[in-house]
């Protein structure tokens, strides 16, 4: 008897499982059907629902959630690239839906996992983050990833920061030194990081020594005395005294 109670047990739960979702449309079905595959990681069948349900209903109330569906699905896959695609192209096609403010953070959201781990690899896609976080705080500042959009602006500045300083010291180090010159010039016009700036203004320093421009270079390090943290100020004045020994 009790053998039976069990197997009666497995056979009501096994038929719930596999029960088909209910709907007052095939279209609200397959919605269902998508989202309930999407739940359990089933994204192969989900993505089947979704593109049967556009295909069969394509101006059912359904289709357009399910092209949202099927952005997260790609997203969840970790498909960043196409998942920031299929983003956008719903924000061009709806872009007054109630959930606007969502697909904009997970354009954002997409970019940034695009970003490489080293600096010594392109960072476009930090770019691009910062760009929709950015629109997200301005045109949805009510919006609940408002506070991670902005914390992660800042990761992605730092990023950019490093970069640009990892291309310039590489120059440096390299003796190239008036492409050196040049990206550490631009980084102090782009870049407010206090450490970051006085490394750049010795190094602009140094680099013009080295290109035998002893008068800039003494005009350089009079610009830059004053904003120079203690230990590049030692080494900008060294520099200028050899400088004013070579003039």
């Amino acid at each position: 008897m009790k053998t039976i109670l069990i197997t009666l047990v497995y056979i009501l739960i096994f038929s719930c499982a596999s029960e088909k979702p209910k709907g007052k449309t095939e279209a609200e079905v397959l919605f269902k059907e998508a989202k309930a595959l999407m739940k359990d990681e089933r994204y192969l069948l989900a993505t089947e629902k979704i593109n049967n349900l556009k295909n069969q209903y394509p101006y059912s109330y359904y289709a357009t959630p399910a092209e949202l569906m099927q952005a997260d699905i790609l997203f969840l896959q970790e498909n960043y690239v196409d998942s920031a695609a299929a983003y956008l192209l719903f924000r061009d096609l709806h872009p007054k839906h109630e959930r606007i403010g969502y697909v904009v953070y997970k354009i954002a959201e997409s970019y940034y996992k695009q970003i490489p781990e080293t600096n010594d690899r392109d960072l476009e896609p930090a770019i691009e983050a910062i760009k929709y976080y950015d629109e997200l705080i301005t045109k949805y500042p009510k919006s609940k990833h408002v506070k991670s959009g902005t914390k992660k602006i800042k990761e992605c500045r730092s990023r950019l920061q490093e970069k640009e300083r990892y291309v310039a010291d590489f120059y440096f180090k390299t003796e190239v030194y008036s492409a050196a010159r040049w990206r550490y010039l631009d980084m102090l016009k782009n870049f407010t990081d206090i450490k970051l700036r006085s490394h750049s203004m010795q190094r602009i320093v140094l680099s013009t020594y080295y290109l035998k421009e002893y008068e800039k270079c003494i005009k350089y390090a009079d610009v830059y005395s004053q904003n120079l943290r203690k230990s590049d100020k030692k080494v900008v004045t060294e520099y200028t005294k050899y400088c004013k020994n070579k003039i």
